[in-house]
């Protein structure tokens, strides 16, 4: 009998485990943009880290420590990943529909962003040499700091649209058009 409830007891702690574990907090979860212009969609898939008292941009924070500085992969995890129904027009770069990887040059004034061909990866593998292109952002600065970072897809007219980043003390976007 002692036997039978020390592994009925055993067994609630071990339950009792899991659904802590299954509790605790991603600090860098999935998130996804998305927008549908001219009948076409375009989705980004990214995750979204919080700053949690960090510096996360500029000489010392927590971009410039990663392995592919000074380009950021956009997020935290997985590369951030890029498809689209429509060719697009990003600021005179011809993107053909399709599977892309997103980075940013962080370093350049203005930030860059890097459409990449390469995909599926790690958010710290980047290949220059599978660049796609790279267009200028406009870059701004908030009115207070974005603790957890955001990617929006925008409408901006009839085949028009916006994607922007918000994290820290940046807000970058760039347009595109739908083709």
């Amino acid at each position: 009998m002692k036997t039978l409830m020390s592994i009925c007891a055993a067994m609630v702690l071990a339950a009792a485990g899991l659904v802590v574990a299954q509790q605790k907090p991603v600090l860098s979860p999935p998130a996804e943009t998305s927008v549908t212009i001219a009948g076409k969609t375009i989705t980004i898939k990214y995750g979204a880290p919080s700053v949690r008292g960090r510096q996360i941009f500029g000489e010392g924070g927590v971009v410039s420590k990663d392995k592919t500085y000074p380009v950021w992969r956009a997020g935290a995890n997985s590369a951030t990943a890029l498809h689209t129904e429509a060719d697009l027009d990003i600021k005179g770069l011809a993107v053909p529909k399709g599977d892309y990887t997103v980075f940013v040059a962080v370093t350049t004034d203005p930030w860059q962003i890097i459409i990449n061909k390469q995909t599926g990866q790690w958010g710290l593998t980047y290949n220059k040499d599978q660049d796609l292109g790279r267009v200028p952002m406009a870059v701004s600065k908030p009115p207070a700091p974005i603790e957890t970072y955001k990617m929006t897809l925008s409408a901006t007219g009839p085949n028009a649209g916006k994607l922007q980043l918000e994290f820290e003390n940046v807000i970058a976007s760039v347009p595109f058009t739908v083709k």
